[in-house]
């Protein structure tokens, strides 16, 4: 007989049931003190850990905070600011650059749409349905490896592609529970269903995960 690939409806329902009991308001883990930092923050953490992020931005967003502020920084100390993370180089050449439209073309405001948020230098659809989903409350789903992972892994939304499981993720998470999807699997994926060796004894949904290889 056949593997079941996805969880029904019901089973649906109870996954982020029991993560909203567990964990009622997720949140984050990239510091930021406004929206224009926390668009900065998201697109240096491509490739890079929050904790990472979080130490080069913590002086960076002291000396800079606004978009005018960081272009008068300069990408040089942008650059020096956030050289311990990944392709540092391109990323400080991008944080001027969207800084840069941010004041031409939008009144230094980040935008809430998408449209606009992609058209932003260093900005594509995963960082732009972050900066949706955080800063302006948006029932979007930003599909990085955790996500990837648990939505085959788990039978939440098979995929082979990214936009493929954001696509079904957002047909079949239960509409109570979206606002929050995207924070409760980051944190599960990266904390409990971990890529070589999930943590099965602490899940709060192992009895209705569907991976072959769970421990429980």
């Amino acid at each position: 007989m056949a593997r079941r690939k996805k969880l029904n409806a019901a089973e649906m329902e109870q996954v982020f049931q029991r993560f909203a009991e567990d964990n009622p308001d997720p949140v984050g883990e990239l510091m930021s003190v406004n929206t224009f930092t926390f668009l900065v923050a998201v697109v240096l953490s491509a490739q890079a850990t929050d904790e990472g992020v979080n130490k080069a931005t913590r002086g960076l967003f002291q000396a800079a905070d606004t978009p005018e502020k960081m272009l008068a920084l300069g990408e040089d100390k942008v650059r020096e600011h956030i050289r311990t993370i990944g392709l540092y180089r391109n990323k400080a050449k991008n944080v001027i650059a969207l800084s840069r439209d941010l004041v031409e073309k939008h009144d230094s405001q980040v935008p809430d749409n998408r449209e606009a948020l992609e058209a932003l230098p260093g900005v594509g659809r995963k960082t732009a349905n972050v900066v949706l989903n955080n800063c302006f409350g948006q029932p979007t789903i930003a599909i990085d490896t955790h996500l990837f992972r648990l939505a085959n892994r788990v039978g939440l939304a098979p995929g082979k592609t990214v936009l493929a499981v954001e696509q079904g993720l957002l047909k079949r998470v239960p509409k109570a529970y979206m606002l929050h999807a995207h924070h409760w699997l980051i944190l599960h994926g990266r904390y409990i269903c971990k890529a070589r060796k999930p943590e099965c004894e602490r899940c709060l949904i192992s009895d209705l995960c569907l991976f072959p290889g769970k421990s429980i």
